[in-house]
């Protein structure tokens, strides 16, 4: 960790008059230059390359972030939004320095104070909420020892007020019961959990400035919407300022006062939430926006064309131009300068006033009904993997029962799953973390082996339990893409070693025949020849998932489980994924079963959706159905908690926000947390599936299929 700039620092030759976005160029006319904790000034940090040259990696930037305000930095993998939020406490990656410019807190130059100074800064004054909560938590120590740590090193409490100031924090980020919480290990909570536990010990020494690095990545949507809630209600009440950083726009647009658009390294676009979002003045915050999947159309978002360009490859030009629809040759010239709008944004754009000529996400024509007329043709066809009364769980019988025969009273984990896919069709996935989701792709994948019921393959195959008994090519035919490519990419082998694997168990290539399809893969997931050398230390979390994916269609399998393959992604990329995705099954007949949080990219790329809760099947049908229409009061708990890229759109929260780690005993599975119980009906009875058109069901004691079907079919 660099924190001396004395040593490396130098002046850009493309540094440019510092512009003040806290005072006559700010967007948000609130407060004065008293009030503000973090001022970037002209900052550019960079590394030296294999010639001895200075390649900057962030380029002049400018940003100021007062008391109570909450700035987004928003922009693809590699934008340098992590590394601007990192530079503003004072830290730099090993390699880094800085160029020229300052970053200040409390107009202390971060990179001028000594290590005991930034110690007393850090974790106290400005606190970081890593990505991954579960990874920043120490899996060995118990929930109120770590939260005790972090109170003794950055607060003033005694040693016999710890505790209380413990329980008084898991109190504040709504943890139910936390008596009982601070004698937990990290593994015996939710993800949504420990996410709270990471913000209650970023919280201890009562921070002025909470800098959050993709805080709710991988949270489903209800979770999402709470914490985001919590945070938004914590900064109003405390005056705390926060700097989010994150691809979701949606939840950028909830909790942000202004937003900072990043590319290549440079601030493009800062505005308020609202100016930014809703009418964005840069032709790359428009291509974003019109990536994004919605849940008010259907079909797949149009990806970005190209790719940003490396560090240092556009010092003189406008680094966005290789993509920009509205190209000139003085983009390619010359470098545009940061100017104020008239509407108080700050662009970097040469041509401004042409942007508002470019669509909008909802202008923007979707892909085709793909999915709906793919549905509809294998409708006819046999199913290709049918799975039939599953049910699954964790626990394993002892040695004394597997000898007696006896079989375990415990309630299985997922229960009573029957579906039926089609060669080409997409079945989405969506459910509340806990809800089984990924426990049944890891099932039909022979990973994890059911307790009673079977998986049919074609008809009339039932798939060995496990894979080791599978035959090669069905292990050919069936593969999966797991949520985090670090726990399935080897970290020792390039991405060539990687992607040559499943080719040469399945496929007979010479030496060049390997090379080559393994070039053309990294092409269709819009990486590149030029990886192949690259270790997965060397690629950032979008370009892992990438190789993750190319690794699973090198076997050209006809079934694909995709388990959270998106959510690492920033929208330009996860929209080129979904376009792969669609284009693999319109080539190959793929057939998926695709698993997200994010239930407008399961709409966008899904035939049928089933909704899970507590592992067991709430509704099941047509994905415009069950969008348009839901029909199960969990899936309008769902639905209306995900969040829109529009600030003035408020998620609806019906539901509380508990995590109950069994379904009850009796009754329906959703009794507990339904707005719409009806009593002894819902708590005591098993509730019956209830049939309506097009396939479209649901198991509640409700009958809103009633005016279009007969007797509800038991």
């Amino acid at each position: 960790m660099s924190t001396n700039p004395d040593s490396g620092t130098e002046q850009s030759m493309n540094s440019e008059p510092a512009l003040r976005p806290g005072t006559d160029n700010s967007t948000d006319s609130a407060g004065s230059d008293s009030e503000v904790l973090v001022r970037v000034e002209d900052l550019s940090i960079g590394f030296t390359g294999k010639q001895g040259a200075t390649i900057p990696i962030l380029r002049n930037i400018e940003l100021v972030v007062r008391r109570g305000e909450t700035l987004g930095l928003v922009g693809e993998s590699g934008s340098g939004k992590s590394t601007l939020a990192l530079a503003a406490m004072g830290y730099l990656k090993r390699g880094l320095r800085v160029i020229n410019g300052t970053a200040c807190f409390k107009d202390k130059d971060m990179y001028r104070l000594s290590r005991p100074q930034l110690e007393q800064v850090r974790g106290g004054q400005i606190a970081l909420i890593p990505q991954n909560s579960g990874q920043s938590l120490t899996p060995s120590q118990r929930i109120g020892a770590q939260v005790i740590e972090a109170i003794k090193l950055h607060s003033g409490y005694a040693e016999n007020e710890r505790k209380q100031r413990a329980i008084e924090l898991l109190t504040q980020v709504r943890l139910p019961e936390p008596d009982a919480i601070v004698a937990r290990y990290p593994h015996e909570l939710s993800g949504g959990q420990q996410q709270r536990v990471a913000i209650a010990m970023a919280l201890a020494g009562e921070p002025e400035v909470l800098l959050l690095d993709e805080p709710t990545t991988g949270l489903d949507v209800t979770t999402q919407a709470h914490i985001l809630e919590l945070l938004r209600d914590l900064a109003a009440q405390s005056g705390m300022a926060m700097v989010y950083v994150s691809h979701d726009l949606g939840a950028i647009a909830r909790v942000c006062d202004r937003v900072a658009v990043m590319y290549a390294g440079e601030v493009v676009l800062q505005g308020s939430a609202r100016q930014v979002l809703l009418d964005p003045e840069h032709p790359y915050a428009r291509g974003l926006l019109a990536s994004i999947p919605t849940l008010k159309q259907a079909g797949l978002p149009r990806a970005l064309d190209g790719r940003p360009p490396a560090p240092g490859a556009t010092e003189y030009a406008c680094a966005f131009s290789d993509r920009c629809t509205l190209v000139q040759q003085q983009c390619k010239d010359h470098r545009p300068p940061l100017q104020t709008l008239d509407s108080g944004s700050l662009v970097r754009c040469h041509f401004p006033e042409r942007v508002k000529t470019l669509p909008m996400a909802a202008d923007t024509p979707m892909a085709a009904d793909t999915v709906e007329a793919t549905s509809q043709i294998n409708k006819n066809q046999s199913a290709v993997l049918a799975l039939k009364d599953l049910a699954i769980s964790y626990a394993r019988p002892g040695l004394l029962d597997q000898l007696l025969g006896r079989v375990s009273q415990q309630t299985p984990t997922v229960a009573d799953i029957t579906l039926d896919l089609m060669k080409g069709e997409t079945l989405g996935l969506v459910g509340e973390s806990g809800s089984g989701k990924s426990t049944i792709l890891k099932t039909i994948a022979g990973l994890l082996a059911p307790v009673d019921g079977k998986i049919v393959w074609d008809g009339e195959t039932a798939l060995p339990a496990v894979v080791k008994n599978r035959r090669p090519e069905q292990l050919r035919k069936i593969q999966i893409i797991f949520q985090n490519p670090d726990e399935s990419l080897n970290p020792r082998q390039t991405v060539e070693e990687i992607l040559a694997q499943p080719l040469s168990l399945y496929f007979d290539l010479n030496t060049d025949q390997l090379r080559a399809r393994t070039a053309a893969l990294l092409e269709r997931v819009r990486l590149g020849a030029h990886y192949m050398d690259r270790l997965p230390g060397q690629l950032s979390g979008g370009e892992k998932q990438r190789v993750a994916i190319a690794r699973a269609f090198a076997a050209e399998p006809d079934l694909v489980l995709c388990d959270e393959v998106t959510s690492a992604l920033d929208v330009s990329v996860q929209a080129a994924v979904l376009d792969l995705l669609n284009d693999l099954r319109s080539e190959r007949e793929t057939t998926y079963v695709f698993v997200s949080h994010d239930l407008a990219v399961v709409r966008a790329l899904s035939d049928t959706v089933a909704v899970l809760y507590q592992g067991r099947l709430c509704e099941v049908g047509p994905a415009r159905d069950v969008y348009s229409s839901p029909s199960h009061p969990y899936t309008e708990v769902l639905l209306g908690a995900v969040l829109e890229p529009d600030p003035d759109t408020t998620p609806t929260l019906v539901a509380d926000d508990v995590v109950e780690l069994a379904p009850p005993a009796a009754g329906c599975p959703f009794q507990r947390r339904c707005p719409m119980n009806m009593g002894e009906q819902c708590n005591t009875r098993t509730p019956p599936w209830r049939i309506g058109e097009q396939g479209h069901v649901i198991r509640c004691h409700i009958d809103v299929f009633a005016s279009k079907i007969d007797e509800p079919h038991e």
